[in-house]
């Protein structure tokens, strides 16, 4: 039937074309083509725009494009990349930062309300799923968390330590600067340990327009101090050996990393019996399926090998890693640009920084690892030994954040780890550790980035280890 068909209207198409002309007929066969050619061409853009907004709409950009890096991960914690449905969320606060991270609701509490939030969470600190895992022992490991905005991140960091083997007996306590009932939710989804929440109570959200947050009355940066003594703005005899004035928004790191050690160590009740290392993490780290493995292992080697080593570093900055052949583990000076990551310490290492808070809290520099070195270099009678892997079993993942200006994003990176780990599969587990020596020479500690020259800083700084704010 449609074969006659073609044939009659070709007959008509022939008989047509010798009555008019054959240059009236190529016109017509070009115009029908080109008319042919753009409805094929919008019907496509349509249907091209249909699948953009479907990928567009897929929870926290789960893109057809990261189809392959979610096949590395098991059907069952892809829980934790999917966002939860939208629906009210009243004490949601927009995330400052990258859109894709952000979540579209408005604020509907104020900085007094989320104040008396996070009172209530850290007066009662809950510990959830204990009744499932049991009480925290002293074999067991507790790992730390500090925790800003990047949901992205901590979703694929939360993944891979669902992925460690032994995380059924680890106590995860994750520390914020920032009250996101998102982010808390997240947390709250956890099913593979215990975990906990801190909060720390003295951020830019919860003091706006007020110290340890920022206020009218402050020095702006980069006014000179002559002109910030005759604007009589606050602090205008002390800015940092730069010159500059304080931003709240570079000190609240390490305010928080020092809270958050004090809290750990001694206020909560859960660790209050725990003398085992404690781990340190950001919300941009990604663990290897064997690193709580590979910690006890470097516990016991440490043990014989380096009893004076105060700290364990599972994590390296280096762009190449070698897995293959015996396990390898460096003994080394520590140097806060190189074994700042996965750090793991102990109570009696805790209490050697606390002896030496005043050269912490008032070294001018607001990153916490570079006053740390501060305190190796200038308060201790014994600079810090480390402990550290070769082939690191922490990653870190993040693009953005203070000293990053990049897109606050990169699947790219998450997917690369992800492989690595895939390809060296066979080489984890090593049944022990080949130790190494490092020269240990004096580091020269260049003066501190600034941003620390505010006394207030120095005073909240001590108050928070004394107990008295």
């Amino acid at each position: 039937m449609a074969i006659d068909v073609v044939r009659t209207f070709r007959q008509k198409f022939i008989a047509v074309c010798r009555k008019l002309g054959i240059g009236v007929c190529l016109r017509t066969v070009i115009l029908i083509f080109c008319l042919t050619f753009f409805w094929v061409q919008m019907h496509m853009s349509d249907v091209a725009d249909n699948e953009t907004l479907q990928i567009l709409a897929k929870p926290d950009g789960l893109l057809d494009a990261n189809d392959s890096m979610l096949q590395l991960v098991p059907q069952h914690l892809h829980k934790y990349l999917v966002a939860l449905p939208q629906r009210d969320r009243p004490h949601q606060a927009i995330l400052p930062g990258n859109a894709s991270e952000q979540v579209a609701t408005a604020v509907s509490l104020n900085a007094s309300e989320i104040r008396r939030l996070i009172d209530q969470q850290n007066s009662k600190q809950i510990v959830l799923n204990e009744d499932v895992f049991g009480p925290l022992q002293n074999d067991s490991l507790v790992i730390v968390i500090q925790v800003h905005t990047r949901i992205m991140y901590l979703r694929h960091t939360i993944v891979s330590l669902a992925r460690a083997r032994g995380i059924e007996n680890a106590l995860l306590i994750f520390s914020h600067d920032h009250y996101d009932e998102q982010i808390n939710e997240l947390i709250q989804m956890i099913d593979f340990c215990k975990t906990m929440q801190i909060f720390y109570p003295y951020s830019i959200q919860t003091h706006p327009v007020s110290f340890p947050g920022e206020s009218p009355e402050d020095c702006p940066r980069d006014i000179t101090k002559s002109d910030a003594i005759k604007r009589k703005c606050t602090n205008a005899m002390h800015p940092d050996q730069y010159g500059h004035y304080r931003e709240a928004k570079f000190t609240q790191t390490k305010h928080h990393w020092w809270w958050k050690a004090n809290r750990v160590f001694n206020e909560l009740d859960v660790v209050s019996n725990y003398s085992g290392p404690i781990l340190f993490l950001e919300d941009d780290h990604y663990v290897a399926e064997d690193f709580i493995y590979m910690l006890k292992l470097m516990e016991k080697s440490c043990s014989v090998t380096c009893p004076q080593c105060s700290i364990l570093s599972l994590g390296t900055y280096l762009k190449t890693y070698n897995f293959y052949g015996e396990a390898k583990a460096e003994i080394s000076q520590w140097i806060s640009s190189k074994h700042n990551m996965g750090m793991a310490y102990n109570r009696t290492v805790w209490k050697q920084f606390v002896d030496c808070a005043d050269t912490f809290c008032k070294y001018d520099d607001y990153n916490w690892d570079w006053s740390l070195q501060s305190v190796s270099n200038n308060c201790l009678s014994h600079e810090f030994k480390v402990f550290v892997l070769k082939a690191p079993r922490v990653f870190h993942i993040g693009e953005c954040g203070v000293h990053h200006k990049k897109s606050c994003f990169d699947m790219a990176l998450i997917a690369k780890v992800q492989k690595l780990l895939s390809s060296v599969y066979k080489y984890l587990y090593p049944e022990k550790l080949e130790v190494t020596y490092t020269p240990i020479k004096k580091k020269v500690l260049r003066k501190g980035n600034g941003g620390w020259g505010d006394v207030r800083d120095h005073e909240l700084c001590l108050r928070m280890v004394n107990r008295q704010w």
